[in-house]
């Protein structure tokens, strides 16, 4: 097999069909839609910054990743905030990281976290805390944010409960998801 040069560069809206594909057939179906993804690339976007990524082999989307600019969003229920070494203001949120199956394991996600947090830095923020996925296969998500340097906040069971039962189907519960969330953290 040879070897792919791999592009990466600021999501674009150009790039919408094929991220939406690519996110449910990763995520399962329901998880991001054409309304969702453009309010979350709104929230990326900051002093003309974009912080939201996408990676392409042979004009192929193949890997994303989405963030949201620090001072920007609201946390949840799921954020344990006074558990952070920064204020709000100062946090950005990597939603989320989607390499496509046959991509995976190949530094893809790496390199998009190295340019999402390139570009937080510019904007500003002094961290990044996200939601991984504890029963990804081997645990991936996890070890790859621990990999980048993400330090463990708390463990959330059911995170994705009330969105499995509001249509999103995980890929592992279906429509009753009862998975767990690492809520993870990064310092710049």
């Amino acid at each position: 097999m040879h070897s792919i040069a791999i592009q990466y560069r600021q999501l674009q809206l150009q790039d919408y069909t094929a991220l939406l594909h690519l996110a449910n057939q990763v995520h399962g179906d329901g998880y991001l839609d054409q309304q969702s993804l453009a309010y979350y690339h709104q929230l990326s976007i900051k002093q003309g910054i974009d912080a939201s990524f996408v990676a392409y082999a042979d004009q192929q989307l193949v890997g994303f990743r989405l963030c949201w600019a620090a001072g920007q969003w609201q946390p949840d229920q799921w954020c344990s905030t006074d558990l952070w070494q920064t204020d709000i203001a100062d946090t950005s949120y990597f939603k989320c990281n989607t390499i496509a199956p046959f991509w995976q394991g190949r530094g893809i996600g790496g390199e998009l976290m190295s340019h999402s947090i390139a570009a937080l830095k510019q904007q500003g923020a002094k961290a990044g805390v996200a939601h991984l996925w504890r029963q990804s296969p081997g645990n991936a998500a996890v070890k790859y944010f621990s990999k980048q340097g993400g330090q463990l906040v708390k463990i959330h069971p059911d995170k994705w409960r009330e969105d499995s039962h509001n249509g999103y189907e995980c890929v592992r519960c279906g429509f009753d998801c009862r998975c767990e969330a690492a809520e993870m953290i990064i310092y710049f």
